[in-house]
């Protein structure tokens, strides 16, 4: 057992008792039933969540009165069955919801154990006891989400300074000798993918470096430590191979593309771009995953990255844009090209005095890049295409943007230089042919395409 854990614990019960003084201010009744409005209010506009009304008429300082709420509990498993239900669905819907709670509006129930969730004969969860009820702070709700975007990117030092914007260091504490820690645990971790650990594994390892260094846990992220463990504890139930994390990464997805908080704008530049260079396949997952989440839109996708882009104090991510946008361009014309030369017979090829080997001159290494990333793009659109919230009449309100952001400077110039990168890039890749023909064969200045 890690010598961590038994600090993680004191801590966790120290800060779980601060919670229930504060808690118990007023009646605990009246107190757990405007907890419970309060919640409804939030939550309950999903299909698949279920929470009790309040009589208020017949509830007291030392009655609280609800709706009665007929069904199992979450981890009767023989019972769920007998009612065609799967406890890993309804896990991940307690997962989905509960990320809402943490994530978005930030008031979260802090005691999701079976005894508290009941599944309904039509399939949906409900919460019930809303006596423990905790809130995550804004500014530590968008720094989760930039800490899992970190942990994928195995960017070990934002990961440290992400300890300040959660208050687990104070701003004055140098994180430079926590970032080694971090690295030694997650790249062991980390052998295939972030999204094969469990919550477990994580608090394990994240409790180990707690304990080397001076971290104090605020009450909320306690409390969401108790909540999500639960939750995987059940999952883990049914099947021991479930994977919080795995069921949580559309959520994160869908987030990072479509939230136009400043924050995680920031992150998913972070997460797109490295070395100048625009990673496809990054977004390419992100639509993957998020499209698994039902609330995902390609509209919301659409319109905070467009006005990223044209923001006027965006110079920088229009120059590495452009820079991409040109290597797309060149990519789809030549990719063309090359699959248009293969599809013309031999003899017709030996007529026209081409290259047995193509139409241009290249590495197969440059052959392959040019090909993949022409593939590449070309999926993304059909991701974007096939998703359940596509419609070309969603992209209207996108068009009447780049309407009203063309009119601007930034816009202007923005398709000039793209414009003018394409061009002298094909002309670059033409000189480059005609010269390598050209020293090849004195009398073959150029194959025509």
């Amino acid at each position: 057992m890690s010598v961590a854990l038994p600090r993680m614990l004191l801590l966790w019960l120290m800060n779980l008792h601060e919670e229930c003084i504060k808690s118990s201010t007023m009646c605990r009744s009246l107190q757990e039933g405007q907890n419970a409005r309060r919640f409804k209010k939030l939550y309950a506009d999903k299909e698949d969540i279920l929470v009790p009304d309040i009589f208020w008429d017949y509830t007291s300082g030392k009655v609280l009165t609800m709706e009665w709420i007929t069904g199992v509990k979450l981890n009767e498993l023989d019972a769920l069955e007998r009612h065609g239900l799967k406890v890993l669905d309804l896990v991940s819907t307690g997962i989905q919801c509960s990320l809402r709670q943490l994530l978005e509006s930030g008031y979260f129930h802090a005691d999701p154990h079976p005894g508290n969730l009941l599944v309904t004969p039509e399939g949906r969860l409900a919460f019930i006891d809303f006596g423990m009820m905790s809130e995550t702070p804004e500014k530590a709700r968008y720094a989760i989400i930039g800490h899992i975007v970190h942990l994928v990117n195995r960017d070990y030092e934002a990961m440290a300074r992400d300890y300040h914007a959660l208050d687990f260091l104070s701003p004055e504490v140098d994180v430079s000798p926590i970032v080694p820690a971090l690295q030694n645990f997650f790249d062991d971790a980390l052998n295939a993918t972030v999204s094969d650990l469990n919550f477990k594994s994580i608090v394990d390892g994240l409790g180990t470096v707690f304990y080397q260094y001076p971290f104090t846990v605020p009450p909320y992220y306690a409390l969401i430590l108790k909540s999500l463990t639960v939750l995987e504890g059940l999952a883990l139930h049914a099947d021991p191979n479930f994977k919080v994390l795995a069921a949580s990464y559309p959520y994160f997805a869908k987030r990072l593309l479509t939230d136009p908080n400043p924050y995680l704008r920031d992150a998913l530049i972070e997460l797109l771009f490295k070395d100048g260079r625009f990673r496809w396949n990054r977004l390419e997952n992100l639509l993957v995953q998020g499209s698994k989440d039902r609330d995902f839109s390609t509209k919301d996708a659409l319109q905070p990255v467009l006005r990223l882009l044209l923001d006027p104090h965006g110079e920088e991510l229009r120059v590495l844009v452009i820079k991409e946008a040109v290597y797309v361009v060149e990519a789809i014309v030549l990719a063309s090209a090359i699959d248009t030369y293969n599809s013309i017979p031999y003899f017709m090829r030996v007529l026209l005095n081409s290259d047995t080997n193509g139409p241009f001159i290249m590495s197969n290494v440059e052959l392959k890049s040019l090909m993949d990333l022409r593939d590449q793009v070309f999926r993304i659109w059909g991701l974007l295409q096939t998703s359940k919230s596509f419609d070309p009449q969603l992209l209207q309100p996108v068009l009447q943007i780049l309407v009203q952001v063309l009119q601007q400077p930034e816009a202007r110039s923005l398709g000039v230089h793209l414009a003018g990168g394409v061009t002298h890039r094909l002309a670059a890749r033409m000189l480059q042919q005609l010269l390598l023909r050209t020293s090849k064969s004195p009398d073959l200045a150029f194959s025509p395409l």
